[in-house]
């Protein structure tokens, strides 16, 4: 699941008295704003700029939700609303309301440990801009001729075109026609240098991972871990909470 930068989400109250939908409507809010055919708190369709987003949205959270009376939490549905700090590199928050009203407050942590890998479909899975784009990683193959194919993996990182410096990153070869690459940090675009990987191993060779972050706001959604395995390579996107599951 992916978020536009900001708020998205929804939280559904249920039926209410027409007395407190009419309360929860005259609240003044920057971020939320009561949809009363749906019966949900929904994310205005126009952000504010005076605000941060996540004491903001708590806040009126917390408001509206002063303004239902005790006895009638135990019928609202729930939901969630997704944040976006401003704060470094920004990160993910959730709010989530649980069915009865009681609200929880949630960092994104992104664990690719428990996550369900997938074979990867192309470049269209990577969400973050290849000039922005930060390897981080190890792979190893088997080429018949390792001095070339060690030559034209340095020609894709000393010559792509980012936005940033490529990093630290070294190639090395071996006996047997071994070949490794280790990056850190490194500005290049993952997928190109996944193409190039897989035409430059022998069958079955390509082995290792490596992630995809950014150098700009690092929304943990966004990241990506590619394996390697048999030859045969892989995606994982990050689990971000500890209650979720793949």
């Amino acid at each position: 699941m992916f978020y536009d930068e900001g708020c998205f989400g929804r939280v559904e109250l249920g039926d209410l008295p027409p007395d407190v939908v009419a309360r929860i409507e005259s609240s003044p809010g920057e971020w939320l704003e009561f949809d009363p055919p749906s019966g949900a708190i929904v994310v205005r369709h126009v952000e504010p700029t005076g605000s941060r987003p996540l004491p903001a949205i708590a806040c009126e959270l917390v408001r509206i939700f002063s303004l239902i009376p005790v006895e009638l939490h135990e019928a609202i549905p729930g939901g969630d609303l997704f944040v976006h700090t401003e704060e470094g590199q920004g990160q993910l928050v959730r709010l989530r309301v649980e069915p009865g009203g009681a609200i929880h407050i949630h960092w994104a942590h992104p664990d690719f440990k428990k996550a369900l890998r997938r074979p990867y479909a192309g470049g269209s899975e990577l969400l973050i801009d290849p000039e922005i784009q930060r390897l981080n990683g190890s792979v190893t193959l088997r080429s018949s001729d390792p001095e070339a194919a060690a030559r034209r993996l340095e020609d894709l990182v000393e010559t792509f075109e980012g936005l940033y410096p490529e990093g630290d990153y070294t190639v090395e070869t071996s006996e047997g026609r071994t070949m490794e690459l280790r990056m850190t940090d490194v500005n290049l675009d993952a997928a190109a240098l996944v193409d190039l990987l897989q035409s430059l191993a022998e069958p079955r060779t390509l082995s290792g991972r490596f992630q995809v972050s950014s150098f700009g706001k690092d929304h943990p959604e966004h990241q990506l871990r590619f394996l390697f395995e048999d030859g045969e390579t892989w995606v994982q996107h990050p689990l971000l909470w500890s209650d979720e599951t793949s």
